[in-house]
């Protein structure tokens, strides 16, 4: 199964997304990321945090729709803060779509103790999401099931299991 991140710039939400989800994936399973407005470079926090988790960044670079031409995805999740006015992308074709809203960790001002928390509790809700998607049994789920389970999912979080 493909999964397509997305979201405005490439270079926070949906890179940690698409990492952390080929992180814990198990066979059969793989992710992409790309933005509507890609900034052409992933944030060297965001790269910093993945790291520090042990997860790997080989490969994550901040790319658009070319990212899946010729391969596309299966399910698609956006990752903007909708709550924070900003504008999701759009992705037009034949997959299962939901959105998990992940509040921009970069945009989070303070000290160096505080953005990093913010990172770190990011990545954490990630994976939490990502690991009761791969907790579903996909194979057995009609799309429209899928898609309420997803929907579902979103409203996770590390304290919220």
């Amino acid at each position: 199964m493909k999964v397509l991140f997305m979201c405005t710039a490439n270079s926070c939400r949906s890179i940690l997304s698409e990492a952390v989800f080929n992180h814990l994936a198990p066979r059969g399973f793989a992710a992409i990321s790309s933005g509507s407005f890609p900034k052409g470079q992933v944030l060297p926090r965001s790269l910093g945090t993945l790291q520090a988790a042990g997860i790997s960044t080989k490969g994550l670079y901040s790319k658009g729709n070319e990212a899946f031409e010729g391969s596309p995805p299966d399910v698609v999740i956006t990752v903007c803060d909708k709550a924070a006015g900003e504008a999701c992308p759009v992705y037009f074709g034949p997959a299962v779509k939901a959105h998990w809203g992940l509040k921009d960790p970069s945009d989070v001002q303070g000290d160096e103790a505080s953005i990093q928390a913010a990172f770190d509790a990011t990545l954490a809700i990630i994976a939490a999401r990502c690991r009761a998607f791969f907790a579903l049994p996909v194979a057995d789920l009609s799309p429209a099931d899928l898609k309420t389970q997803l929907e579902r999912i979103a409203q996770l979080s590390p304290e919220n299991p």
